[in-house]
């Protein structure tokens, strides 16, 4: 799965992470987020990391606020 659009990174959080979320939901807080944790971030840091072949910015992903945040970070050149 390639991450090239919000609708991609959605699918990739419902279909890795099980999260039931929409492309309306990645703007939320991530304490909004149901069943999300630190866990679901490292998991989500991986399967992006796979699935774009380059390392995200931790410490900016730890400061990320949304989900939309770290599809910004995950997709940025």
């Amino acid at each position: 799965m390639s991450v090239r659009s919000a609708e991609d990174f959605v699918a990739l959080l419902r279909d890795e992470l099980a999260l039931t979320v929409t492309v309306d939901d990645l703007d939320r807080d991530l304490d909004s987020v149901e069943s999300w944790d630190s866990v679901q971030l490292l998991a989500l840091c991986t399967i992006l990391e796979r699935e774009t072949g380059r390392s995200l910015p931790l410490a900016e992903v730890l400061e990320a606020p949304s989900l939309h945040a770290v599809y910004q970070l995950a997709v940025a050149t």
